[in-house]
């Protein structure tokens, strides 16, 4: 089953945990951001590992 992952810019503080777990998919310039044409799949585990360690809780993963 595929995910989807999106950021609620209103809660992101710019922590940058998510970045330092799982660079591959997320990067931090004024928010959080999901990057472009990654396989969400491959990196399924430290996303979910970034959503849980987000401070602000702002990493959403959805089943699709």
């Amino acid at each position: 089953m595929a995910i989807k992952v999106t950021i609620d810019a209103d809660l992101c503080a710019s922590s940058a945990v998510c970045e330092a777990i799982c660079p591959e998919v997320f990067e931090v310039d004024e928010y959080a951001q999901v990057k472009e044409g990654v396989d969400f799949d491959e990196y399924e585990e430290q996303i979910r590992e970034a959503a849980d360690s987000c401070p602000t809780q702002a990493i959403i993963v959805e089943e699709e």
